[in-house]
């Protein structure tokens, strides 16, 4: 847990850390402000880029990206990648039913168990407690 000097750590969800990469301008004032502050701690989940790499070759639209290159490019920025790991696998099973994307529950109990703030647009997701935050 962050102490009271240092920010705690912002686990990105997908579609926030998209905007970030390829259309800053989408994301919402409150989000911006935060990835721009030198101090704030962002992590990289591999989840967002499984779901990344599922959804481009599922020939999505809106995940028109090659996932390997979004990981460099937020590594390049500072970003720390957090693992998939069976501690949050097994999680999700006592996880309510509130959201049903199996992405957006990973990330979730992702930001739970590490002691994370998961950061974003979903306004869904706040129900899950302290550890989410919606922005815009």
């Amino acid at each position: 847990m962050a102490t009271l000097t240092e920010p705690q750590p912002l686990l990105l969800d997908t579609q926030l850390l998209l905007w970030w990469a390829i259309e800053p301008k989408r994301l919402p004032a409150a989000a911006s402000n935060l990835l721009t502050d030198p101090a704030q701690p962002l992590v990289l989940s591999v989840v967002s880029l499984w779901e990344v790499a599922i959804k481009s070759s599922l020939g999505r639209a809106d995940f028109q990206v090659e996932a390997a290159a979004l990981r460099l490019g937020l590594l390049g920025q500072g970003f720390r990648e957090l693992p998939l790991r069976a501690d949050h696998a097994l999680a999700v099973q006592h996880l309510p039913w509130i959201h049903r994307d199996p992405f957006d529950r990973l990330l979730v109990v992702q930001a739970r168990v590490e002691g994370l703030r998961l950061l974003s647009a979903d306004g869904t997701l706040v129900a899950y407690g302290e550890h989410v935050q919606t922005v815009g």
